[in-house]
């Protein structure tokens, strides 16, 4: 299994737009994040976890010449803008993408996406084949894909477990039975927005806290905001096991 880290930014990225703090107006490319996405390879498939509105900038910087499938973790914007973009795969596969989501969030990507499902079609537009996601694993080829639930304040969002990997974000709970899940991870990947509470986010202890109950060989945290300080400086308050993620990053693992 190859993973890379599309984007590890929050809803807004970073550099946010006019802000002038640190981080915002830093040199070193670890502190430049994209929104939060993933890039998995396993079995022969390329996945994709959510598509915001850097979808196109990412899968032009990894160089995807293919997709299998994009998984949805939930129907906010940064998760599921770049869709639009699947046109290019269409065209160069012959056939719809795949997107896997819940029934809630297919609701909402046809009220965004509405000219996709227009019974009088566009010529060139997306070509979309929605597939619902339920509370059981499922399979995508041969690959075993266990969705995890998580809230994301009140909103209910999937993670997911595929292999010896999982991958959580925009999550401020996870509740004991879906914990379960994760255990025995080599490679677990968890949102940590900032060092100060959160209504919807998990901050940096709350993450910390949720490596301790999950105990997986390593951890990396993403969704990363401004607020969390220079890469350089906060990497140095954690221990062994556990990193920041930065864009680009690639991990290869059994």
């Amino acid at each position: 299994m190859k993973v890379r880290f599309l984007g590890t930014g929050t809803s807004q990225g970073v550099p946010v737009i006019a802000c002038n703090c640190d981080v915002c107006h830093s040199s070193d490319e670890k502190d430049k994040r994209l929104r939060a996405s993933m890039l998995v390879e396993v079995d022969g498939l390329t996945l994709v976890i959510d598509a915001g509105p850097d979808f196109r900038q990412q899968m032009l910087k990894a160089n995807v010449k293919r997709l299998s499938a994009i998984l949805i973790t939930h129907e906010h914007y940064d998760h599921v803008a770049g869709l639009d973009e699947i046109r290019s795969f269409n065209w160069v596969q012959k056939h719809a993408t795949d997107i896997y989501a819940e029934k809630r969030v297919q609701e909402s990507v046809k009220k965004v996406f509405s000219y996709v499902f227009d019974n009088n079609k566009y010529p060139g537009i997306p070509q979309m084949n929605l597939i619902e996601i339920k509370d059981k694993p499922f399979f995508i080829g041969k690959t075993e894909i266990i969705p995890v639930r998580g809230y994301h304040h009140k909103l209910p969002v999937y993670g997911f477990r595929i292999g010896n990997f999982a991958y959580m974000t925009d999550v401020k709970e996870i509740k004991d039975a879906e914990i379960e899940k994760l255990k025995g991870l080599k490679v677990l990947v968890v949102n940590a927005l900032r060092k100060q509470d959160h209504l919807s986010h998990m901050t940096l202890s709350e993450a910390l806290k949720l490596v301790d109950k999950v105990k997986p060989e390593m951890t990396y945290l993403t969704h990363v905001s401004h607020q969390m300080g220079l890469y350089s400086e906060i990497s140095k308050e954690l221990n062994d096991g556990v990193q920041f993620a930065y864009d680009d990053l690639e991990l290869v693992f059994e």
